[in-house]
C-alpha cells in the first residue's frame, strides 16, 4: 500500500478549503502543512470581517500558535497558504474572475467546512450558509479541471427522527429544491412563523439544514467525486496540533469550562446516555484520508463516513461528568467562583429547585453585593445567558442515537501502516479517562488562559474553597438539626399543654 500513501498523494497537489478560520478549519490547514510537506498550495476562502481585510485575517490566521511547530520544521511553509476573497452567501462565492480561474485550473481537492453552527439561527440565514453555500461550491467544483475529491463536512446529528443512523444519505418526503424555492419567495416573518412546522422533529435549524444539504449534494453532484464526513460533538485535540488544543467556548467545551470555574453546577442531562464526543484531530485525519481514498479508488456512489465514538468506543455522560470533574480537581483553574461540581438530572422540577439554589439565588446575592460596593451587577445576566446557551443542548443531552460507524474502519484497513500512524482515525484506541486530563489541561491553557505556572496557586485556591464548602455544610446541617429539635420541642410542648 506504500505506493498509494496519503502523503504521496498530496505531493504536488493543491487544495481549496472553506471555513478555514473555524476550529476544525485551522486544524485541517495545520495538519496538511505538517504531515503533507509536498503539498503544492492551500487556497483558503476568506471574507472581510468586522473591518478587517482578507490580508489581515490571513496574517492573523498564520500567526496562530498552532502553526508554531510546523513553522519550526519548515520555515517557509506558510508561503504555501493563499487567501481567496469570497463569501459563501454570494452567488459564485463572490469570486473575482481571476480567483475563479486560479481555483479551477489548480485545485485537486476541496474541503467544505464552512457553516453556521448556531442552533438558534433563523431558518433563512441557516439555509443560505448550510444549504445554498455547499450548492454554490458544487457548481465551482464542476468547473475544476483537476478535481479528484470534494469532501463535505456535515454532522452526525441530522435525521434525528431515527434512533439509528447508517452511513447513507437519507431523503425526506419534501423536495428540497422546491422547498428552497418556496422559502425564497416568502418574507422573513412568514418563514419564522412556519419554521417550527417545517423542522418537525429536528431540534434546530442547524441539524435541519445540514440534512437538506446532504440530500441536495448527493442528488446533484453528478460526476463530481463527492464524499461526506459526519462528525459528532467535536472537542479538544487528543494529540495534534497540540494536545488539548481548543480555541472556543462552544458546546461541550464551554459547559465543561464553566463547571471548572465553579460557575455552572446544575444541568439537564441523562447520565446513562452515550455522549458521543470526538477529539478534533480524528475528523480532520478522516477528511484527509477520505479525500485520498475518493481520488484513488473512485467509488461509484457517494461515501458517507460517520466520525463518531458511540458505536465503537462509547462514553456515557455520567463518565464524562466523573472524569472531567476528577481532572478539574487535579488541574484546577486559578480563578474559581466556587468549588467545581456538576449535578445531572432529567427531572424538571428537581432541576428548577437546584438551579434556584445553586445558580439563581447566588447570582442575585452576588449582584446585590456588587451594587452595594459600587461594582457593576452582572451575575444574573451571565447566568441567564449561560442557561439559554445550555438549553439549546438539552435535546442532545436527554436523547440518544446510534451512529453506525463502519466506513472509517474499512478505510483504516486500506491505509498503509505508516498512514494509519500519521492519519490516525481509529476511535477504538481513545482512552477516555486519560483524554479528559488532556482536555482539561487544554481548556485551562487555551480557553481560560491559565499559564501552567499558576497550578500551585490554583490548587491553593481549590483547597480554600473546599474548606469553605465544608464549613458552610457544617453550618447548614447544624442549623437544620437545631431547627428539627426546636420543632420537636415545640410539638411536644403543644401536646403536653393540650
Amino acid at each position: 500500500m506504500e505506493h498509494s500513501s496519503i502523503v504521496e498523494f498530496y505531493k504536488g497537489r493543491s487544495v481549496f478549503i472553506t471555513g478555514a478560520t473555524g476550529f476544525m478549519g485551522k486544524v485541517l490547514v495545520e495538519k496538511l502543512l505538517r504531515s503533507c510537506p509536498g503539498i503544492e498550495r492551500i487556497y483558503l476562502l476568506m471574507r472581510p470581517s468586522k473591518g478587517q481585510s482578507v490580508e489581515y485575517r490571513l496574517q492573523e490566521l498564520i500567526n496562530n500558535q498552532i502553526f508554531d511547530e510546523v513553522r519550526r520544521q519548515q520555515p517557509n511553509v506558510m508561503t504555501k497558504v493563499t487567501a481567496v476573497k469570497g463569501d459563501v452567501t454570494f452567488t459564485g462565492y463572490g469570486l473575482s474572475p481571476s480567483d475563479l480561474r486560479l481555483l479551477t485550473e489548480n485545485v485537486s481537492v476541496v474541503f467544505n467546512s464552512a457553516a453556521t453552527i448556531k442552533f438558534d439561527e433563523e431558518l433563512k440565514a441557516a439555509l443560505e450558509m448550510n444549504v445554498k453555500g455547499p450548492m454554490q461550491l458544487l457548481e465551482i467544483c464542476r468547473q475544476m479541471k483537476r478535481l479528484e475529491a470534494f469532501v463535505h463536512v456535515s454532522t452526525a446529528f441530522n435525521n434525528l427522527d431515527r434512533e439509528e443512523m447508517r452511513e447513507e444519505v437519507y431523503h425526506s418526503k419534501i423536495n428540497p429544491v422546491k422547498l428552497i424555492e418556496l422559502l425564497d419567495c416568502l418574507e422573513e416573518s412568514v418563514v419564522k412563523n412556519i419554521a417550527k412546522e417545517l423542522l418537525g422533529k429536528c431540534p434546530n435549524t442547524y441539524t435541519y439544514t445540514k440534512a437538506l444539504a446532504e440530500q441536495l449534494l448527493e442528488q446533484q453532484c453528478g460526476s463530481v467525486p463527492l464524499t461526506i464526513v459526519r462528525p459528532s460533538i467535536v472537542t479538544a485535540a487528543l494529540k495534534e496540533p497540540i494536545p488539548g488544543w481548543v480555541d472556543n467556548m462552544n458546546g461541550a467545551t464551554g459547559t465543561i469550562a464553566a463547571v471548572g470555574k465553579g460557575f455552572f453546577r446544575v444541568m439537564k442531562i441523562n447520565a446513562d446516555l452515550v455522549s458521543d464526543i470526538i477529539p478534533v484531530d480524528y475528523p480532520i485525519n478522516l477528511m484527509i484520508a477520505a479525500a485520498w481514498h475518493t481520488a484513488t479508488r473512485r467509488p461509484n456512489n457517494v461515501t458517507v463516513y460517520s466520525c463518531t465514538t458511540g458505536h465503537q468506543n462509547p462514553l456515557t455522560w455520567g463518565l464524562l461528568q466523573r472524569w472531567s470533574l476528577d481532572s478539574w480537581l487535579k488541574f484546577p483553574t486559578k480563578d474559581m467562583m466556587w468549588y467545581p461540581s456538576a449535578y445531572f438530572t432529567i427531572n424538571d422540577l428537581w432541576l428548577k429547585v437546584n438551579e434556584a439554589v445553586f445558580h439563581t439565588i447566588p447570582a442575585h446575592l452576588f449582584d446585590l453585593y456588587s451594587s452595594m460596593t459600587g461594582k457593576r451587577a452582572r451575575w444574573v445576566r451571565l447566568y441567564a445567558k449561560a442557561n439559554k446557551a445550555f438549553s439549546c443542548l438539552e435535546f442532545f443531552t436527554t436523547h440518544q442515537w446510534r451512529f453506525i460507524s463502519n466506513n472509517p474502519i474499512r478505510l483504516l484497513n486500506e491505509m498503509s501502516a505508516e498512514d494509519r500512524k500519521t492519519f490516525y482515525i481509529d476511535v477504538r484506541e481513545i482512552e477516555w479517562q486519560s483524554y479528559f486530563e488532556t482536555f482539561i489541561l487544554g481548556a485551562r491553557r487555551f480557553v481560560l488562559k491559565d499559564d501552567p505556572s499558576t497550578l500551585p496557586l490554583a490548587r491553593s485556591n481549590l483547597q480554600r474553597l473546599y474548606t469553605i464548602r465544608l464549613l458552610l455544610r457544617l453550618i447548614f446541617f447544624s442549623c437544620s438539626l437545631l431547627a428539627v429539635r426546636s420543632l420537636r420541642n415545640f410539638g411536644r410542648s403543644a401536646f403536653l399543654k393540650s
